[in-house]
């Protein structure tokens, strides 16, 4: 009896030991598990990966069948439109022969909202007769990536394009070696501007820091982000802005030979031990193969778990997902967050939910792309790792990344590094045959301003639409179909006139263009 009360509990206490074990592995080993890690604070979020909420419409996409005549459609460039791309000069703009002193700005957030910001630096610059400080950008508090403007931006490039327009010097000079970031963080000083307000006017600039220029020679400018105007804008700055964002602008050498190598892989056909791997099993016809030929999509998936939280909508993880996102909510934005007042199908309705990989993918689909594409995935992190993507995979088996695509000698240079990252991803979306992002953002806006100003093709996601149909339990694959062709008919490219308080660098017509 007392053997066996003795075997009871050593096997207790090896279970018991076995369960811590596993309990800490994801912490001994996290190398393992960062897939899973990605995801959600809590450790046993990610194992229990969500089922496909859209069952029957992802088991009907799988089965169909595109026609030759659709994917003719599909893959068609945009036709020339009334307006072309375009930055005038001003004949009458030319260098002061004075610069009136040096201007700083501090950029945070993430590539594109300081490549804005980076535009908006050298129109302030133009407006104070100013020489311009190459921008300092701030290191993420999330990715923690410290790469510089020289890092990313071909300087010497951005420089000579600008060279009729403003003065650039690539660092302080020496009688101003103290105006650092460090400077200006310990204490209230004369020369910085901290005041500057969003969307400020031009004359807000001349009123309030030509003086500082005037008086001390130097201004810095932080927080600098959205801090330019777009309306009642002199044409010129408006055409400046234009030519900094799609001409001075352009990515240092190894991000564009990085790219185009990402590129090339794309347009080559499938290999067969692609098709192999990727369980290829359908027969196309010579037709088909026509179609496809050396033609891309990109899709950009923003679906990371910053935008799950604040959506505060429910992606299908289950109480244990819903507990985490909402844990993570209150620890980052207190509680403040004005969609947790909606229920999960209000906001559906509405347009607020980011779309999952799943229904991107169910899209996609209705769209009249299929499991012959080639669809290149620019994302960062996705909220739930390679479990949420695997329902996109099954429909697009040749979709490949960064990783899959390049060596990690190709990568080494990229590696760890966000805003590098999103350059080459940036890069390749402006190559690719279509565009479409999951949801809005600053990348969103970032490449929809260039493609239109570059006439590509690029497709708007209806997320009001969208959300309304995934509501919908009873629809057939053809009324789904039919209701994302119709709704998606005016969504893919067809240039839009900017808007009064919209952006100039995701709306670049009428400003950035010329008649045809």
């Amino acid at each position: 009896m007392r053997q066996n009360s003795l075997s009871h509990s050593h096997n207790h206490r090896g279970g018991a030991m076995v369960g811590a074990l596993v309990l800490l592995l994801p912490f001994l080993f996290p190398s393992l598990f960062t897939s899973l890690s990605h995801a959600s604070p809590s450790v046993f979020s990610e194992w229990n990966a969500p089922k496909p909420r859209h069952s029957r419409l992802l088991k009907s996409a799988l089965q169909h069948e595109t026609s030759d005549e659709q994917q003719a459609e599909l893959w068609r460039p945009l036709a020339d439109q009334r307006l072309r791309s375009c930055v005038r000069s001003d004949s009458t703009s030319s260098l002061p022969e004075k610069s009136q002193g040096y201007i700083q700005v501090f950029l945070d957030g993430g590539l594109n909202q300081q490549r804005m910001g980076i535009c908006d630096a050298v129109a302030i610059a133009k407006i104070l007769n100013a020489t311009l400080i190459i921008p300092h950008l701030e290191v993420n508090p999330v990715w923690q990536d410290s790469s510089t403007f020289m890092d990313i931006f071909d300087v010497d490039h951005f420089i000579n394009a600008l060279k009729d327009d403003i003065s650039i010097v690539k660092e302080l000079p020496d009688e101003y070696f103290w105006s650092t970031r460090e400077y200006y963080a310990t204490a209230i000083r004369a020369t910085r501007v901290k005041t500057a307000p969003v969307h400020a006017s031009a004359n807000w600039y001349l009123e309030n820091v030509l003086p500082l220029l005037q008086s001390y020679g130097i201004a810095a400018i932080a927080p600098f982000s959205h801090r330019l105007a777009f309306d009642n804008m002199p044409e010129e700055i408006q055409r400046l802005r234009c030519k900094v964002n799609f001409q001075a602008l352009i990515f240092v050498p190894h991000i564009r030979t990085l790219g185009d190598a990402l590129v090339s892989c794309l347009r080559d056909s499938p290999t067969a031990s692609e098709l192999e791997r990727n369980n290829y099993l359908r027969q196309v016809g010579d037709s088909r193969d026509k179609q496809g030929t050396g033609k891309f999509v990109v899709l950009h998936l923003r679906f990371d778990k910053d935008m799950a939280a604040h959506s505060a909508c429910d992606f299908g993880g289950g109480k244990a997902e819903k507990l985490a996102l909402a844990k993570y909510r209150q620890v980052i934005w207190q509680g403040r967050v004005l969609n947790s007042q909606f229920t999960d199908e209000e906001l559906r309705s509405r347009g607020r939910c980011p779309l999952t990989p799943e229904e991107i993918g169910l899209l996609l689909a209705a769209l009249g792309f299929d499991n012959t594409t080639r669809l290149y995935l620019a994302s960062h992190k996705v909220y739930g790792g390679e479990a949420r993507i695997s329902t996109l995979r099954s429909l697009f088996p040749l979709m490949e990344d960064k990783k899959s695509l390049a060596s990690s000698e190709e990568r080494a240079n990229i590696k760890g590094k966000a805003s590098l990252l999103a350059a080459v991803d940036y890069y390749v979306s402006m190559h690719s045959d279509i565009f479409i992002s999951a949801s809005p953002g600053n990348m969103h806006n970032a490449v929809v301003g260039h493609r239109t100003y570059e006439n590509k093709k690029t497709i708007r996601p209806s997320m009001s639409l969208l959300g309304q149909l995934f509501l919908n339990k009873t629809l057939t694959w053809p009324e789904f179909q039919d209701a994302v062709i119709e709704g998606h008919k005016n969504r893919q490219g067809q240039l839009r006139l900017r808007k009064p308080q919209q952006s100039i660098y995701t709306y670049p017509a009428p400003d950035c263009m010329c008649n045809a």
